[in-house]
Formats: structure tokens, sequence, C-alpha cells
């Protein structure tokens, strides 16, 4: 969730964009607020435009990932096992990535090194549980509630958790204090999670799965944050997706295990092979964001990813819903407050010298 400050930016499989190092002279004297977009990109305005619908494309790419996986895990009856195929197929492509790109492979050595002398601390390095729970809820929730209402819970939840981060404050990330402008944008992003989930609060709904994805969006939230560290130490975007792809995969293999023990092995594999393109789409939005953020900034971007991605999700729960049940009024309404929410948390603060 973009902030008055450029730092980590949106997406879920584990993936983070570069965050500014905070430092004790900012803290003492803030500086003004960054322009939303770099100069050089200003300057070519029908480039930017572009750049910033490619941008709003890997937040289509987002949508339909939760999309597939949510298919997925009803098809499978099986959200564990559905999560474990989506986040352990990226994870192999990945692999197979780092195989041919050195950079990746240096960055994983810095950050081993960082983490061995204790320069930063171990659990910087497990911000793929964050993405794992997220595409478990993913596959567990989406068959249930709609890819719409998912969405504005994941999007609800990363906007509370990045306003708590900011606070505090994370490694090099110095504490902010909170502006108004994003203090209200929690606030209408809260008051969009509770009119959109109001209108799925029937009987065979469960309490836990209309709260799972603001819980999930907060896991995302810190992932990003600690993701951002990651990549400052290891000077690679591509280490920090890597590791976290590496985490999640872990972490989902072990739950799949358990959970397999318990219920018993999926009793039939879906044979449609897009079913099992979720992880394949996670590495291509995460890979397309890294390749923008560079030339949009982050705000702009993450901008751009949200409105494709909460727009994406109305779309297909109107047109390709998961369930044969049409998409709640007061949930395209919750879509638009969650959007807005966004807007106003990004909105730059006043001016200082």
């Amino acid at each position: 969730m973009p902030s008055s400050r450029p730092r980590a930016g949106p997406g879920s499989d584990g993936t983070s964009l570069p965050a500014d190092d905070g430092s004790v002279a900012a803290m003492s004297t803030p500086p003004d607020s960054p322009p939303p977009v770099p100069a050089e990109a200003a300057a070519h305005p029908l480039r930017l435009a572009l750049l910033l619908l490619a941008a709003f494309g890997t937040g289509i790419l987002v949508a339909l990932q939760s999309r597939i996986n949510g298919q997925l895990g009803q098809e499978l009856g099986d959200g564990f096992f559905a999560a474990f195929i989506s986040f352990g197929s990226g994870f192999v492509i990945l692999a197979v990535a780092s195989l041919f790109w050195r950079p990746g492979r240096v960055g994983i050595r810095r950050v081993a090194t960082a983490v061995r002398s204790r320069r930063i601390p171990w659990w910087f390095v497990v911000g793929g549980a964050g993405g794992a729970l997220f595409v478990l809820t993913q596959s567990l929730v989406v068959g249930l509630v709609g890819v719409a209402l998912f969405t504005v819970g994941v999007v609800a939840g990363q906007t509370l958790s990045s306003l708590l981060v900011d606070r505090r404050g994370l490694g090099s990330m110095a504490a902010q204090p909170v502006t108004p402008q994003r203090l209200i944008g929690a606030v209408i992003a809260l008051a969009a999670v509770v009119l959109a989930a109001s209108s799925e609060l029937r009987g065979d709904i469960p309490f836990w799965v209309l709260l799972a994805p603001f819980i999930a969006g907060l896991a995302v939230g810190w992932q990003q944050a600690v993701n951002g560290q990651v990549k400052a130490v290891a000077e690679s975007a591509f280490t920090a997706t890597f590791g976290n792809f590496a985490v999640g995969a872990g972490v989902l293999l072990v739950a799949a295990v358990i959970h397999t023990a318990v219920v018993g092995w999926p009793a039939h594999f879906p044979a449609a092979p897009w079913l099992y393109l979720g992880g394949a789409v996670g590495c291509a939005f995460i890979a397309g964001q890294a390749a923008i953020v560079r030339s949009t900034g982050v705000l702009l971007m993450g901008l751009a990813v949200l409105s494709g991605q909460l727009m994406t999700a109305v779309v297909f729960d109107l047109v390709l819903p998961v369930q044969a049940h049409p998409i709640p009024p007061l949930t395209i309404v919750g879509a638009g407050l969650t959007l807005t929410a966004v807007v106003v948390a990004a909105l730059p603060g006043p001016r200082r010298r």
C-alpha cells in the first residue's frame, strides 16, 4: 500500500519492491513529500501512460491468480493442496531461473551472511510465510465468497498493516507519523470490509471465511515490509522473491502433508491445465511490477495495480464466478470504497521544510 514516503510496494506471492532507507536526519527533519512519479517519466507522458497501463495489467494478473487458485481449491476439494501446487510451481520456475541469473545467487549469499552475522534478524527472511497465508486463503475462501469480497478484505488488511509498520518503523525504515490522509484511508478501508462482508452474513458462510482475507492482507503488508529489507541487503529483487517462494512453499508443504494425513489424499485432480497456472501467473506479475516500478515510482504503480486488481475481481464475480450466485451490490460498493481508501491514503501530506 503506497505511503507518503515510497516503500515496499504491492504484491502477493512474495513480491516486494525496493524500500527507501530511513535515517536519523529524516526523522528529525521530515523531508518534503516525494513527487508521485520520477522526473524522467513525467517528461514522457505517453511512455508513462503505457507503463501505468502495464501496471494495471499486473493487477489483473493478481485477480486472475485468486480466481485460478479459488477454482483449483474447489475442484480438488482441498485448499491446502491447491495452495501448495500454486506456490510450489512458482518456486520451481524461480529455481530454474536462478540457474541462469547470477546476481540472484550472489544476493542469496549476501543475505545468508547478513543473517549469520546478525546484521538482520532471522525473521526478516521468512516473509514468504505471509505470501503462503495469502495463497492458502485464496484457495480456501475465494470459492465461497468470490474474488471481489476476497480482494476487498486483502487490500483493507494491507492498508492497515502498512499504516502500523510505518508508525512503528522496521529495520532501516524510520518510523513515520500517521498522516490524516492515511488514517482516513484506513478507516474507509475498514468500513468497506464491513459493508462488503455484511452482504455475505448468512448461515452457510462461517465467520472465519469473511475474516480470513483481512488477516491475509495484514500478513501481506508485513511481508512487503520485511521483503524490502531483504532486497536492500541482497541488492536483488529476485533474491527476495526467490526466498519468499522457498519459505512459502516449505510452509505450505508441511501444512498440506498434515492436512492430507488427517483428511486423506484428494479424490481426483482436475484435468483443465489452466488450473495449475497460479504459480506461473504469480511469477509474471512479480516480474512485471519489479520492472515497471523503476520508471513509475511506487505510488502511481501501486494505484494502477490495485485499480486493476479490484476492477477485475468485480468483473470475474459478474461474468465468471467460482460459484453460480450473483455478486451482491454491497460487495461492488465495498470494492469502490476500497479503491477510494487507497487513493486517499496515497495523497501526499503537507510539504515541510
